[in-house]
């Protein structure tokens, strides 16, 4: 089995070495951003790839939409220090077959990946309670209202980037960001562009 790690934090990929070392039928692949992730995917077609949330290029979320695109029936972890049910409900919108937090115990993550790749779900149990208990706080969060494609728009515009900038990043044009900014800002209820700016700073999709 070929695991797929996209993760920019070197003690999470040492981890999850250390989960498989007792099994020589799994090989532990690597990559620290969204960009070379998607790389990596296209060229090793790994059984499972583990994302996390927040990449240094692009949100996990992003770079699942790209592999996606290339490959629909693609099998995917998630693992975010967030906690944040929202984003559990925005991965099983998408289709992501496992959810694991951080700070849940690293066995879960091994289980997560085992289960996914026999063509079954996880959701660690702690999170999948929390997600329960949200409930209408979940359908209210703007996080479940909002493509990935939004979320990352959303993110770069956080970040301080300019519309121009938005479009070169993720290679389209600018009339799709200045559209998709609108869009966003009937969605979140923003006033202006520096209110929908702040509101993105405020919703904070880096966790």
């Amino acid at each position: 089995m070929r695991v797929l790690i996209v993760d920019d934090h070197p003690v999470v990929v040492t981890g999850c070495r250390a989960l498989f070392t007792s099994d020589p039928s799994v090989e532990i692949l690597e990559a620290s951003d969204a960009k070379d992730g998607h790389r990596a995917y296209l060229q090793k077609h790994p059984d499972v790839t583990v994302v996390d949330v927040s990449l240094p290029d692009l949100t996990g979320f992003e770079l699942v939409r790209r592999i996606r695109r290339d490959d629909p029936a693609a099998k995917i972890v998630m693992l975010s220090v967030s906690e944040d049910p929202a984003f559990v409900v925005r991965a099983v919108e998408m289709g992501i077959q496992g959810y694991v937090s951080k700070s849940d115990d690293p066995r879960l993550l091994a289980k997560a990946i085992r289960k996914v790749a026999a063509g079954e779900r996880f959701v660690s149990p702690r999170l999948t309670e929390a997600t329960t208990f949200a409930g209408a706080a979940i359908k209210a969060s703007p996080l479940t209202q909002m493509s990935p494609r939004e979320l990352e728009i959303l993110r770069l515009l956080g970040r301080g980037d300019r519309i121009s900038e938005v479009a070169s990043e993720l290679g389209i044009s600018y009339k799709t960001v200045a559209n998709t900014t609108s869009m966003l800002k009937f969605k979140l209820g923003a006033k202006n562009h520096s209110d929908l700016v702040r509101i993105a700073v405020e919703i904070d999709l880096r966790r």
